[in-house]
């Protein structure tokens, strides 16, 4: 009975793992398959239409399942979007562009470069349609600039404002009875308030208001200008919820149209001069960057290097969702030694993180810009250790709505000895052979005297923040104190400030780059980062997974209080991070 029961689990696990080889074969091959640089073939009369509901970061991951999901991947990339916007308004093939945009994840600095994009593509006298079943405000904002808008009658539209709302942990460590010991330095560096609050500081929640009015009203002085609505009666719409149905939106002109999909596509066919019965020859965003490009390269031995850090920052590797100091490195010095790379543009969208991996690319920066300009482009947000990589570049370039500022450092420690002694049962003792080998300890209380050394560390760590940042920008050092603090700051506000110097996103960067190097336009070429893989993507996702599930198999009510304490342990050693996650509805 026990050799029939060993042959049947021999059995079920051989199979689990044939079927698992097989799925990694399928999708190796599909990747083999997807990575072919076989040309998109555009026929006349077409249509590029742009699915703006998926995920979009600063480069896109490669798909090679695209082909089998309409052309456009999962995690699609700003980059590839306006390269498609820009091919597009000069591909006589291409007759407009289709947008179909609902729930964009996508930060405001990014939106505005796509729809800077979909202005210039109009240009060109074609013509742009935007379609959603629902929008959101930012959805709205990117569909405000196309010619026809419409709106499922069933649907809806969100005009009300824009609001931040944040977590806060203190309850749960009440309950784990962990022991926050912060240190900070900087009335609105409010990054630790989560661990020790249950809701924002006086002045938390000052800089938030400032930074959500600013976006949100230039929000509306943009979409003002391109319905011929003035801002006082948006914001009017706004105040007093007039905007409850599509008919609302379509009565005060926000919209052009209330329709089903299918009067878009009548309305589309009518615009392309096609039958009743012939079809819409749409292509996807995925399909289109293969097609020929139209703008041409220029020569090789000239080069801009754009290099792109997007996420929490780090020491070691980059990898999804953090800037990892090392690969930053690597990248700068690659461009510093590369004699056809004649200027580089550091691409940063990062709330900041470790402050030593801040100042170790700090440092890589003012060696590249000694021998080749380096130009700072923020994206949605640069702040704290992001503001830190882009402090010592040549120049900074923002949006209006970028988030940035935030210069101040934190550090925190968490005192664990009455979880594992009330809540596990576990208790510690130690000897050591001065009075503070042990320090700093999570498993014990520390004294006056400890406590006041890691506040002078954080200090310490904060005058070599503002003193360097005085010196990137040019400014007297307590000009600069006064506009630090780890005070958050919007674009707009940075630039009257004079913490960046420009507007503009990442084309208007390469631009200002192209003319600190010298070189005349299209005297140059831009040499931008490789795809990200989806398979190693994929593949980290499920393992990460599969440790989530074991979490909450293992611990149930209590996985939650656990992913807690491993955000908190990635805040190793002093932090320039931005206060809380910021994500503005």
């Amino acid at each position: 009975m026990w050799q029939f029961i060993k042959y049947v689990f021999a059995t079920i696990v051989g199979l689990f793992l044939f079927s698992l080889l097989g799925f990694f074969l399928f999708i190796g091959l599909a990747a083999a398959l997807g990575s072919s640089e076989e040309k998109t073939n555009v026929e006349k009369n077409s249509v590029l239409k742009l699915n703006l509901n998926n995920s979009i970061q600063e480069v896109s991951v490669d798909n090679p399942f695209a082909e089998f999901t309409g052309g456009q991947g999962d995690v699609i990339g700003l980059l590839d979007i306006k390269s498609a916007l820009a091919n597009a308004k000069l591909d006589p093939n291409i007759k407009g562009v289709y947008l179909d945009v609902q729930y964009p994840m996508v930060g405001w600095a990014s939106a505005e470069e796509i729809r800077d994009a979909i202005i210039d593509f109009k240009k060109s006298k074609k013509f742009v349609y935007a379609y959603g079943e629902v929008m959101t405000e930012k959805a709205y904002y990117l569909a405000s600039v196309a010619d026809k808008i419409y709106l499922n009658p069933a649907g809806g539209m969100e005009w009300n404002g824009l609001s931040a709302e944040y977590d806060f942990y203190k309850g749960t460590l009440d309950k784990l009875e962990i022991k926050p010991l912060v240190f900070r330095v900087g009335e609105y560096k409010s990054a630790v308030e989560p661990f020790f609050r249950e809701n924002m500081s006086d002045a938390s929640k000052l800089q938030n208001q400032v930074l959500i009015n600013t976006i949100f009203n230039h929000a509306v002085e943009n979409i003002a200008k391109s319905r011929g609505i003035s801002a006082a009666q948006l914001k009017n719409l706004a105040d007093s919820l007039s905007i409850d149905a599509p008919q609302d939106a379509l009565k005060y002109k926000l919209i052009t149209h209330v329709g089903y999909y299918d009067e878009v596509e009548n309305s589309l066919k009518n615009e392309l001069k096609l039958k009743e019965d012939d079809k819409i020859k749409f292509v996807g965003l995925g399909k289109y960057i293969k097609a020929d490009k139209l703008i041409k390269d220029g020569p090789s031995d000239r080069r801009i290097a754009v290099i792109i850090g997007e996420g929490a920052i780090m020491s070691g590797k980059s990898n999804d969702g953090n800037i990892g100091s090392e690969t930053i490195m690597e990248e700068l010095r690659k461009a510093r030694k590369d004699k056809k790379v004649k200027a580089v543009v550091l691409r940063i969208n990062s709330p900041g993180g470790s402050a030593l991996a801040s100042d170790v690319m700090w440092r890589e920066v003012q060696l590249t810009r000694k021998e080749k300009p380096v130009i700072a482009s923020m994206s949605d947000v640069a702040a704290s250790g992001g503001y830190y990589m882009a402090m010592g570049c040549d120049k900074i370039v923002a949006q209006p709505n970028t988030i940035t500022g935030s210069i101040g450092v934190f550090s925190v420690l968490f005192n664990f000895e009455d979880t594992f002694r009330n809540k596990l049962g576990i208790t510690f003792d130690r000897v050591n052979t001065n009075a503070h080998a042990d320090w700093p300890s999570v498993t014990r209380d520390m004294t006056p005297f400890e406590n006041n050394r890691l506040q002078k560390s954080t200090e310490n760590i904060y005058a070599t923040f503002t003193r360097k940042a005085a010196e990137g920008r040019k400014m007297p050092l307590a000009k600069l104190q006064a506009l630090a603090s780890g005070r958050v700051w919007s674009g707009k506000e940075a630039k009257e400030n004079g913490l960046i110097d420009e507007f503009g996103g990442l084309d208007k960067a390469i631009q200002v780059a192209a003319k600190a190097a010298k070189l005349k336009e299209g005297d140059y070429r831009i040499k931008y980062p490789a795809e990200k893989n989806m398979v190693e993507q994929f593949i980290n996702k499920l393992t990460g997974n599969a440790e989530e599930q074991l979490m909450q198999q293992k611990l149930g009510d209590f996985a939650p209080y656990l992913k807690v304490l491993k955000k908190l342990q990635q805040m190793q050693g002093t932090q320039a991070r931005l206060p809380y996650d910021i994500v503005i509805k």
